[in-house]
């Protein structure tokens, strides 16, 4: 059971190096298709609009397969994806090579989750998780800066060569390692779709969309950020993306242990983090010591945040968990869409250093939130 998480973690790094890997190469996009970095934001925020929209109910009709094989599939469509994406189509084309595989992204996170937590004992399942979301931070650490790294030496194409590179790997290692995962226990669509129609579950789904939102507001356009606020080149954008993944890991690692000890306080802890450290952002010029620290500590509250929200969400969803893990990463990939399309506005309109204001925005109306979820739960309590 140990091999079979950490290889479904290593297909998560292949799909989140995919979804992920334009925030680095999204300058190079706009210059080369003549575009706004609006419009070249949709590689990212169409992507995530896909699975936030579609994902849950693909995942749900196909709660009944084998799951090692909607894995495989799964990665043969990212593969497909990005060896379409290389060939450099007109824009509307890349647009829908790009999404075409987001509809199956739900549907291997909720295999791979379960696959993780199915033998954990219930005291450890955080921890399982937390081997699957190291997919996304190591995706972060390596995945990410490469790609940037690629498109800076060579050209934006290479990248995607790049990302399709790395989920060939992953699928032969599923392919491989992973045994079939056949459907024991078939719960009724009705049942499942119950979730939907829980206030309590639809309140934390809505806070983890506001956290990521408000992460996404800026991190979406990092590259973009760096490069016109701080006045970094591509090497040195690869070099701070490298960064901010590296901590990622420690903190994705970190948020673990703390998610064992209290899931309310560390998600409170962690949005407070991240209104700090957007604050902190706005100030920032050059490339120098502050900013890299920033930087730094930025990564490290980051990637933490997915599980945090991935653990939120399940934990109001007894007795449906697999299909609550599909509605997590849906929900996850709402916040996604909302922060990229809000911010690519806020850039067109305003300047890109003003996003930061959007975060902090978005991060005040998810404790607002949580607030009031957590007085409720005290008031049901007593």
């Amino acid at each position: 059971m140990n091999r079979i998480k950490y290889v479904a973690a290593l297909g998560i790094f292949g799909i989140i190096t995919t979804e992920f890997g334009v925030i680095g190469i999204l300058p190079q996009i706009a210059q080369y298709y003549h575009i706004g970095m609006d419009k070249a934001g949709w590689l990212l925020s169409g992507f995530a609009l896909v699975i936030a929209l579609c994902g849950p109910w693909v995942t749900l009709a196909a709660s009944r397969f084998d799951r090692k094989k909607m894995m495989i599939l799964t990665l043969l469509l990212f593969v497909l994806s990005n060896i379409l994406s290389a060939l450099a189509l007109p824009f509307g084309l890349l647009l829908l090579a790009r999404i075409l595989p987001a509809f199956l992204h739900p549907l291997y996170f909720s295999a791979a989750i379960y696959a993780a937590v199915t033998n954990a004992p219930e005291k450890d399942k955080h921890k399982a998780t937390a081997v699957i979301f190291g997919g996304v931070s190591i995706a972060t650490v390596a995945g990410v800066p490469l790609t940037t790294y690629l498109a800076d030496v060579f050209s934006w194409q290479t990248a995607f060569i790049g990302f399709g590179v790395v989920n060939i790997v992953a699928l032969i290692a599923v392919f491989i390692f992973i045994p079939p995962m056949q459907v024991t226990q078939k719960r009724s669509v009705g049942a499942q779709l119950g979730l939907l129609r829980k206030p309590a579950f639809l309140l934390q789904a809505i806070i983890t969309s506001l956290m990521i939102a408000a992460m996404f507001a800026v991190y979406g356009y990092f590259a973009d950020f760096m490069e016109k606020i701080n006045h970094l080149n591509g090497v040195q954008i690869s070099k701070m993306l490298m960064l901010f993944g590296v901590l990622g890991v420690v903190g994705n690692w970190v948020a673990g242990k703390m998610l064992s000890k209290s899931l309310p306080a560390t998600l409170v802890f962690s949005l407070l983090i991240l209104a700090v450290i957007y604050t902190v952002l706005y100030f920032t010029n050059g490339y120098n010591l502050y900013t890299i620290v920033l930087t730094a500590i930025w990564g490290f509250v980051h990637t933490g945040c997915f599980l945090i929200g991935q653990s939120w969400i399940s934990s109001a969803a007894k007795g449906a968990e697999e299909f609550a893990n599909s509605l997590g990463v849906a929900f996850t990939n709402l916040g996604i869409a909302l922060g990229t399309t809000i911010g690519g506005w806020i850039i067109v309109n305003k300047g890109i250093q003003y996003t930061v204001w959007v975060s902090i925005a978005l991060i005040t109306l998810a404790l607002l939130l949580t607030v009031i979820k957590l007085s409720n739960n005290r008031r049901q309590l007593n």
